[in-house]
């Protein structure tokens, strides 16, 4: 545990997925926060048992107020996400406004309440312009607070804030890492619907990282 240092972010998707792996030997927590999206409920199963399966404590936190008070179609029901790509401006509907702030706080008090020193986050380049959260700028102001607003100065480590999701999933065929054992669908049904930006998102990095992609989809069942 000596070389422990950060707590990391994992929603159960690739991205998060890909960077537990890739710095597990400095990950002493993952936090898994649930939220109330459509999809919260199919992946943190597997943020749970990838931490487990490399000896990593996992929590889930209840953000349960969120669809109370936030408004996004990610909270609002399957029907509610919009088809399509990321480049769309229908896609902008999924935003959860100032999501990864209240994450990274809250993670930020968890670490230095258990002698950590970084929170670790795998936003990626493809995320900048529709999630105002997940840009480089965005970061960087957030890590500069955390830094400021605790005694240990915890600051926010994003390795993948400027590789784009085909990147991280080259990472991840390097790691080995077994990607059917991840979500991505916002949609949240019992299989991946194919069709919400995640989905289209998830099929254009397996494909660029030369995988199989082995998801099971919604629209391959018709």
């Amino acid at each position: 545990m000596k070389n422990k240092d950060s707590v990391i972010i994992v929603s159960g998707g690739m991205d998060s997925i890909t960077l537990l792996y890739d710095m597990h030997e400095r990950i002493a927590l993952g936090i898994s926060f649930d939220y109330g999206s459509n999809h919260n409920a199919r992946e943190i199963p597997f943020a749970k048992e990838h931490c487990e399966r490399l000896g990593i404590k996992h929590v889930v936190i209840n953000l349960d107020f969120m669809p109370q008070y936030f408004k996004s179609s990610l909270l609002d029901g399957a029907d509610a996400i919009p088809e399509g790509h990321y480049a769309d401006d229908n896609m902008k509907s999924t935003v959860v406004p100032f999501r990864n702030g209240i994450m990274l706080a809250i993670a930020a008090g968890i670490a230095e309440s258990n002698g950590l020193k970084y929170v670790m986050i795998a936003n990626h380049g493809g995320d900048h312009t529709i999630y105002p959260d997940c840009r480089p700028e965005f970061i960087a102001s957030m890590s500069e607070a955390t830094k400021n607003g605790t005694y240990p100065g915890i600051e926010i480590l994003a390795p993948y804030k400027d590789i784009t999701k085909g990147d991280i999933a080259l990472r991840g065929k390097a790691l080995g890492i077994d990607y059917s054992r991840t979500w991505s669908c916002y949609k949240g049904g019992a299989v991946h619907c194919g069709k919400c930006g995640t989905c289209v998102e998830r099929k254009e990095a397996l494909l660029y990282a030369g995988l199989e992609d082995t998801t099971e989809y919604e629209e391959a069942r018709r």
